[in-house]
């Protein structure tokens, strides 16, 4: 993939971007006016799904929240089911734990839900995946949506029957952010009612997000070549640019650059550790690493087989630099990331002890006490915290260690959602069960019939995420939608197979995010 970005843009001139960045201030205060000009239900809705869609929302946060505020204090048409569908959507993705009772005045005496053309269709079924557990109303409304919609696809005009496809491949709750701002802005664009202050804003501040990403990708890019030739180990997989690509969509905004930075470095030494426990060490030298994790400290070295050494001396290396980057008042986060690890290789040698012994978890639930710890998403989703600014607390950082409902909710849909795509590759080489075989081994069933009852399983997995996040907690909000946010990246990349083993799938996004500008 790395290929693919030597010939990336040349950077503007220092000229040209800083007109850009004076433009952006100009626009981003014009569209102020607008936002706190916004009186009627209606327009409020429309507004702020729009600059939500276009990657603007969090340059107003306090004013967004004021105006979803009004909107759920205030009357409005609840015969109008675009109307009702799109507060209904608005409110609960930003914490309103409305009710879907509202839904049931639009069903007639059959069942069926009276909405018959597309943009109804298309409301209603995106807001229906904002469910949780006994949203029986909205599960009704997906399955009546989504038959509607797929039945009606071909017959659409070109940039509907684009969004729908889009809708009904990943509905909207449920899109990696800044995906999908690089997708609508061109969407947007074609639109009659498009505001041009705001078009404008979005193009510009997507155009130096992609500057920023690609300053972030050179830096952590020269990291890696240097981790390759000091570590010396010869079956690295070359995946850093999937790794960025991955840590933007977890946090894109523009004050978190350098939390995309350790998030990237510490995936990478993931994705390493978890080679040598899963294909290229023994079981021997696999305990060695753990235990010089659990130590580390450089005096551990000795415990390590030669070919290790010089790579847990620059893990070592990244923690010191990390430490200096997070300066002196948040230096202290650097423990956290090293615990982290600690958990990760604990799982892994567990995880070992069941392929040595050809163990095999009685039931998933079995399995998934264990696995969905190791998967990674655990670690990476309580670093991503690690280089967020003051917002974040010692008080947080100490409560995400006691594995939240949420975060444990989000660990088993990466797991899942991992084993769906990867269970048969590696079922060929020596791998403990995946939580496929184990639905298989529980039940009597067929692998195809254990798949379609994993899926069943992640759309349950969402539902928790969703309750868990209209839940209220002591913890910034930041917490809960960044963790929404990796549930939505492990949804992309696992959506058809394991994108990141197999980037090409990925490729043409890759490219639209670092090379293409708007």
């Amino acid at each position: 993939m790395e290929e693919l970005l030597t010939d990336t843009r040349t950077c503007p001139t220092r000229l040209k971007h800083a007109y850009m960045q004076e433009r952006v201030e100009v626009l981003r205060e014009e569209v102020r006016r607008i936002v706190k000009g916004s009186k009627e239900v209606a327009k409020i809705l429309d507004l702020v799904i729009t600059l939500q869609r276009l990657g603007l929302d969090s340059y107003y946060k306090t004013e967004l929240d004021e105006l979803l505020h009004s909107v759920y204090n205030s009357h409005y048409n609840d015969k109008d089911l675009d109307l009702v569908s799109l507060r209904f959507y608005l409110l609960r993705k930003n914490g309103y734990d409305v009710s879907s009772d509202i839904f049931l005045r639009f069903k007639d005496k059959e069942g069926n839900f009276a909405a018959y053309d597309i943009r109804s269709l298309l409301g209603l079924y995106n807001a229906a995946h904002v469910r949780t557990h006994g949203d029986q109303v909205l599960d009704g409304a997906i399955a009546f949506t989504k038959s509607r919609l797929t039945t009606q696809l071909k017959h659409l005009k070109s940039s509907l029957r684009k969004e729908v496809s889009f809708a009904l491949e990943t509905p909207l709750f449920r899109r990696v952010r800044i995906l999908e701002t690089r997708n609508y802005i061109p969407i947007y664009e074609m639109m009659s009612t498009r505001n041009e202050a705001i078009l404008e804003f979005a193009k510009l501040n997507f155009n130096l997000l992609q500057l920023l990403y690609c300053e972030e990708l050179k830096k952590v890019t020269l990291w890696w070549k240097e981790l390759n030739v000091q570590s010396n180990l010869s079956f690295i997989r070359d995946r850093i640019v999937e790794m960025h690509f991955w840590m933007t969509a977890l946090c894109p905004e523009f004050n978190y650059s350098l939390s995309r930075i350790i998030l990237t470095k510490m995936m990478a030494y993931i994705t390493i550790i978890d080679d040598i426990f899963d294909t290229h060490g023994t079981t021997e030298e696999s305990m060695m690493l753990a235990e010089a994790i659990y130590k580390c400290n450089e005096s551990a070295t000795v415990l390590l087989p030669e070919y290790m050494k010089d790579f847990y001396l620059y893990l070592l290396k990244t923690f010191d630099l990390i430490e200096d980057e997070l300066g002196t008042s948040s230096g202290y986060r650097v423990f956290y990331l090293k615990e982290l690890f600690k958990r990760l290789v604990q799982g892994y040698s567990k995880e070992i002890k069941w392929r040595d012994e050809h163990y095999v978890p009685k039931t998933v639930d079995e399995h998934l006490e264990l696995s969905r710890t190791t998967v990674g998403a655990f670690e990476l989703a309580c670093a991503s915290f690690v280089g967020m600014g003051d917002i974040i607390t010692k008080e947080t950082l100490d409560w995400l260690l006691t594995y939240p409902e949420l975060l444990k909710c989000f660990t088993t849909l990466a797991r899942l959602s991992n084993d769906i795509v990867s269970t048969k590759r590696e079922q060929r080489g020596e791998h403990h069960a995946s939580t496929v075989q184990c639905y298989m081994l529980q039940h009597g069933t067929t692998m195809h019939d254990a798949c379609v009852k994993i899926k069943e399983m992640i759309e349950d997995s969402w539902k928790d995420i969703v309750k868990e996040y209209l839940t209220p907690t002591e913890q910034p909000r930041v917490v809960a939608q960044t963790i929404v946010d990796f549930a939505r990246t492990a949804d992309y990349m696992y959506k058809k197979t394991d994108s990141f083993t197999f980037a090409n799938t990925i490729k043409d996004m890759v490219v639209s995010l670092y090379i293409k500008p708007i």
